[in-house]
């Protein structure tokens, strides 16, 4: 009885002892965390979150009932040809109380100020940009770490059937940090990939099962164009997908071609369970080209040169760039390729 009471009793001490250690390294660890970063401050000063809201100049400036409480950003780039349809976007986004950021990419501001929601939501402007250099500048993850979800979107989508509301509550529901809408397919004209085109007999779907040519998507597949992937043109994010995203968006990289292939390893999990198409809340995509404005041509002289094709040529260069970087990284990680060597050994 003597040895097994003092067995225990050295247990008992060995785990307090263990606790002790680690509550230890834990204090030395946020010291020094705190000490590398903001030591000069106390800590109850700190605002370690910020938010992409409006605030009045002075109090009473704006009324009390106007006051929200906001859980969503819609982050957009636009262009004054498609005002129209943007106008329709955010009208709905803010319905659903969510904030909205415009980028705009043509240089023009003015023409939007007829709208009701020009001055509730912010205007950056740069000319020709996309919204994946837009968002690598203004969305970093602290600055919107008050938000549940981004919406990272493009400027030609239609919202009839879409609900910001009850999109949200869905991703919740089925627990996805990375998710698009789905589109219709007898309305939209640009549609790529299987995956993202509508089922009417699912709210949600993670999966598609084609087998056209070299695709072979099955229960079996891991990764892209299969399971576990979204398209650029529609992206929502949940607040810890997208502080990974962010760092995964490559400075120098504007076009952002070759991204929609790796999101999944941003998905906090599984993909093949933590990205999804949402079916019920689906819209409509116009594939309207408009950044880089209409045809143009080169002096007299030169031979003739569409614009979008520049565009498209730098875009493939650019692709060509983000695989590279890619392979290299992933060769020289290997820490990275032992956690997540199964998925890499399939597509994606």
């Amino acid at each position: 009885m003597k040895k097994r009471a003092s067995f225990g009793f050295f247990a008992i001490a060995m785990a307090f002892l263990f606790f002790l250690s680690m509550k230890i390294q834990l204090d030395h660890t946020e010291r020094d965390e705190w000490k590398s970063e903001v030591w000069g401050l106390p800590r109850g000063i700190v605002e370690s979150e910020s938010d992409l809201e409006l605030k009045p100049l002075w109090e009473g400036s704006r009324s009390k009932d106007k006051k929200e409480n906001f859980t969503a950003l819609l982050a957009m780039a636009v262009g004054v040809s498609q005002k129209q349809n943007v106008d329709l976007i955010v009208s709905k986004f803010l319905l659903a109380k969510c904030s909205v950021i415009v980028f705009h990419y043509d240089g023009n501001v003015d023409e939007w100020r007829d709208l009701e929601w020009n001055d509730r939501a912010i205007h950056i402007l740069a000319h020709n940009q996309t919204k994946w250099w837009f968002a690598k500048r203004f969305l970093h993850p602290d600055v919107v770490s008050v938000y549940d979800y981004i919406f990272l979107w493009d400027e030609d989508l239609g919202v009839e059937n879409f609900h910001p509301g009850r999109y949200m509550q869905l991703m919740l529901s089925e627990e996805l940090e990375i998710s698009q809408p789905a589109l219709d397919p007898e309305l939209s004209s640009d549609i790529h990939h299987r995956i993202t085109v509508r089922d009417r007999k699912t709210k949600v779907h993670r999966r598609v099962y084609d087998y056209r040519g070299s695709l072979n998507c099955s229960d079996e597949s891991t990764g892209p164009p299969c399971t576990g992937w979204v398209e650029g043109m529609a992206p929502v994010f949940s607040r810890a997908a997208w502080r990974c995203v962010w760092h995964l968006i490559q400075n120098d990289l504007i076009h952002g071609w070759g991204l929609d292939m790796k999101l999944g390893y941003c998905a906090q999990g599984d993909r093949t369970k933590k990205v999804g198409v949402i079916d019920t809340e689906y819209v409509v995509h116009l594939g309207i080209p408009s950044l880089g404005g209409a045809s143009a041509t080169k002096a007299p002289g030169y031979k003739t040169l569409d614009l979008r094709t520049h565009i498209r040529r730098q875009s493939t260069a650019e692709l060509k760039k983000f695989r590279t970087r890619w392979n290299r990284a992933e060769s020289e990680d290997e820490q990275w390729a032992r956690r997540f060597g199964t998925l890499t050994s399939g597509k994606g």
